[in-house]
Formats: structure tokens, sequence, C-alpha cells
């Protein structure tokens, strides 16, 4: 993957105290500062495949759909099946990543993978964003950050919103096939802060033959003070969408004109959804140290109805199935920063604590026709906890050269209590994954980097205990609780030529050998 972005130094000008005006000589033209839509320059990351997407981009590149904001860190693609207010399907670095299983997604410090979830493990509905109210983007590729855990294999992105707008925001948006948006949002100052308020209602029908009616609706009310690094922020988010979908379907009925191309075979296809949150962020900074704490709570709900074979295992009732969920989730966030000297050599240490708990009740797979349950398959009620400490020291031997060295260790415990009783159970599980980094330079407007680390990605809950597979209920095996990974990465950045930042990384990231538990079936299936 090479990420080239264009970029020019910004000119600092004066301004005339009471109206801000820039000063210029007579007859001269104001200074133009353009800003990249990328921060990737030389000296701002620990690896060639680290960077930040600034708001700019994010304004200037037109979205149909919230979660192809993702698609603005180079390599990730974005797909969508299954109806618009279903969680995207990933890809980075040759990997499927289904709807998030190896790549971490946060928003302000709160974790959007779901584990354990109906449809699919680390399951990533950005959805619920405002695509208005994002700040910036920072990525990462490969498992050698220490403060990156569970999912976070691939890569990472950490979404961060606004505290204040720069101007209120105001539109209203009309398209093809029914598509209509309506987006507010304005900021202004309250006592000594800041209070943030947004809301997105759209509709589209799509270009299917039975419309995809998605009505969303999300909204966000924030008050900060201060700034991200020293500054507290709280935030409140709601979202709700219900969709109809049309899915995959034989080529025959194309063939045999059944059905057009966008014709559906089974028109109660789709879902609902919902997601509440509420969380605080909270930084402090000295010349030395600089502390973090977020803390955060998420109610959300799915129901997802989907019919995939049709009439092959029900010829009266055909084969359409319902994916439910109901979770809480509760975490938070701790770390610590110091920066002193080893002798002469400077040197900067990290700490942090990590823990989360789920608590999904009911989580089911249920025969349906028309979205009418007509017979439960398993449905089960888990509790998920996990607690992760971590470390990173780095030194800075010289001008030309740092060393990162990190280390994690993860704890997780699974309770499940099942419908079929011989998939009831608890299990317990750890790993620990180091990480290291080498940077050598800049020289001559290039940097090198030489990174490695461990990392996992846990699984569902489910399939640690299950034993009986709850469609057919034939004997399986328990899945393994949390798969290793392992990354390694040779990469450089450079600004050679003058304007333009260059980024290469040549990289290799090898997982587990696994049985991955599926939430269509209910049971478990090999994979690489």
């Amino acid at each position: 993957m090479i990420a080239a972005a264009l970029a020019c130094a910004t000119h600092s000008t004066a301004q005339t105290p009471s109206t801000g005006a820039t000063q210029t000589p007579q007859g001269q033209l104001p200074p133009t500062v353009v800003t990249g839509h990328y921060d990737n320059g030389v000296g701002t990351s620990d690896a060639a495949s680290q960077g930040t997407i600034t708001a700019k981009l994010i304004e200037n590149r037109p979205l149909l759909r919230t979660g192809e904001i993702l698609e603005f860190i180079p390599g990730l693609i974005v797909s969508q099946h299954s109806g618009d207010g279903k969680a995207n399907q990933y890809y980075l670095r040759g990997f499927n990543l289904d709807h998030g299983t190896d790549f971490a997604t946060w928003v302000d410090g709160m974790p959007v993978n779901a584990r354990t979830h109906a449809h699919g493990q680390g399951y990533t509905d950005i959805n619920f964003l405002i695509p208005e109210l994002v700040s910036r983007i920072d990525y990462r590729k490969g498992p050698y950050y220490a403060d990156e855990g569970d999912f976070a294999s691939a890569g990472a992105a950490r979404i961060g919103l606004f505290n204040r707008l720069p101007r209120g925001i105001g539109s209203v948006t009309l398209g093809r096939y029914g598509y209509q948006r309506g987006v507010l949002a304005n900021s202004t100052s309250v006592g000594n802060g800041t209070l943030l308020y947004g809301i997105d209602v759209s509709h589209n029908n799509g270009p299917w033959t039975v419309p995809e009616n998605i009505r969303k609706a999300s909204a966000v009310v924030r008050y900060s003070q201060g700034s991200p690094g020293d500054g507290l922020s709280i935030t409140a988010m709601g979202y709700d969408a219900h969709w109809r979908a049309t899915d995959q379907v034989p080529s025959r009925a194309l063939d045999q004109r059944l059905i057009g191309r966008f014709g559906s075979l089974d028109p109660s296809d789709g879902g609902k959804t919902s997601r509440y949150s509420v969380s605080a962020d909270w930084g402090k900074r000295t010349d030395t140290t600089q502390t973090r704490f977020n803390a955060y709570m998420v109610q959300s709900r799915i129901n997802l109805y989907s019919n995939f074979t049709f009439f092959l295992d029900d010829p009266v009732n055909g084969d359409q199935f319902e994916q439910e969920e109901r979770r809480r989730t509760a975490g938070f966030n701790l770390s610590q920063s110091w920066s002193g000297k080893l002798g002469s050599i400077a040197m900067t240490n990290t700490a942090g604590l990590q823990g989360r708990h789920d608590r999904i009740d009911p989580i089911g797979l249920h025969h349906t026709l028309e979205r009418q349950r007509i017979e439960t398959f398993a449905q089960s009620k888990v509790n998920e906890g996990s607690l992760a400490v971590y470390a990173e020291n780095t030194l800075t031997w010289a001008e030309w050269m740092r060393t990162i060295a990190g280390i994690r260790h993860d704890r997780y415990r699974f309770d499940v209590a099942s419908s079929i009783a011989d998939n009831s159970g608890r299990v317990s599980a750890s790993i620990t994954s180091p990480k290291a980094s080498l940077i050598l330079g800049p020289w001559a407007n290039a940097e090198f980097f030489l990174n490695h680390g461990e990392g996992f990605h846990s699984n569902d809950a489910r399939g640690t205990t299950a034993r009986i597979a709850p469609r057919g209920m034939t004997t399986i095996e328990p899945v393994t609780p949390l798969v290793k990974t392992r990354g390694s990465e040779l990469g450089v950045r450079s600004q050679i030529i003058p304007g333009l930042e260059s980024s290469l990384a040549i990289w290799r990231l090898k997982l587990g050998s696994e049985l991955v538990f599926s939430g269509d079936a209910g049971d478990t299936e090999a994979s690489r």
C-alpha cells in the first residue's frame, strides 16, 4: 500500500486586535493558507502506515453512507450488503475483516466493535455518527501499539468529535430514489465551556424493486471545557434505524426472469436497530505528564432478518431467520504518561488500565416467516468481562534514532447461559502481547520504521462453551477464546520532493488457525 498526501506549510500573520482582520502591506494580497487533508509528515508517527485524517477531507468529499467515512483511511475498503441499516463490510491489507473482527474502531474513547454479537464478532456499526461532527480520524495499521487490544490486529481507527464547530450547520439534501437528508448542528458558549448539539435524519429507497425505506435518526449533545488533552467533555448520543433489505439472489432467478436485477425473493428481509450512549472524557497535562481517563455506557439492540437459502431447508415456510440481541456495555480507559531522562537519554513512559463488561440478554437465533417467529434455534444470556493492563517505553537515543517497547496483558471471562443446556458454561482466558518498534531518521527528509508486535481478537462467548450445533443438534468443538496474531512491517516516509509526502510499507500479518463462531448458523466453522 502506498499513500501520498499533498500539503503546504502554513504561515502566521498579524491580526488586528479589534477585528481579527489580517494586516498586509498596501498593494499586497493577503497570504493564502492551504492545509493538507492528511497529517502524515515526517516525525509525526511511529510507523509508515500510521496517520491522521483532518476534518477538511471529511468536509470536502461527499458521502452517501456514514460507513464510507472509514474509506478515508488509505487502503481500507468499505462495502455494504443487507441494507444500509446494517454494519458495513470492511477489507484491509488482504483481509476480509467481516464487520470488524480484526479492525478496532473507537469514537471519543468508546469502543464500537461489539463482541459476542448476534450477527458477527466485532460487529462495527458506525451509522450512529453524524459525519459533519467528526473533527479527525487517527488511524493505525498492524498490532504494534500497546494501548490497542481486541480486534486491532489489522488496524484501528480512533474517531474524534468537535468540541466547537467552526460554524453552524443547516442543510437539506434531496436526491433520486427517495433520498432525503436533513442536518442541523451548532455550538454555543455555556458557562466556562461549550455546548454542541446536532441532529441528522434521513430516508432512502435505493434502486430496489422493493423500496429499502430506510429511516434513520441520530442526535448528539456534548458539553466540553478546555482542550481534548487538558479538559473535560461529556457526550450523549442516540440513534435509531428501520429498513428493508434486498440481499443476494440466485443467478437462475435472474436468468429465468423471475425477478429483475434489483428484485427480491423475500421482501420481508431487513431489520431495526438502535444505540444510546453517554461518555465522559477527562485529560490533565503538565510539563512532564499527561493523564487521561474516559468512561462510557452504551445500550443497543438489533433485530436482523435474513434469508440466504429461501426454501432449501423448509420448503413450506422458507428459510428466513432472525438474529436478535439486547446489549448493555460499560467500560473505562485510564492512562498516565510521564517524560524524563535515563542518564542523558530522553525517555517517555506510559502505563494504562482498560476494563469493559458486556451484558447481552437475550441474544438469540430464530426461524421466522415474514418476521414472525416460528421456532427458536437457540437463545442465551451472556456476561463477558475483560481487564487489560499495558506499559510502553520510548527512548530517544539520538536525534536520528528512537525505540519503542511495549507489552500488554488481557484477561477475559465468558459466562453463557443457553437454552441448550450443553452450551452453557464459564470460560476464562488470558493473553500477553509484546510490541517493539525502531525509528531511524529523519535523514534528508526521510524516516525509516521497523515494527513488530503481537495482538489478538476475542471469539464469540457462545462459541467458547458450545458443544451442540443449534441447527442440526450435531456435536461441535468449542472455539479458542482468544486468538493470537503476529504482524511485522518495514516502512519509509519521505518528503524528498517538496510539498509531497510519501509513505511505503511492506508488511506481514498472520492470524492463528481457528474455529470461528457463525452468527448465521449458531455454530462454528473452520477459518484460517
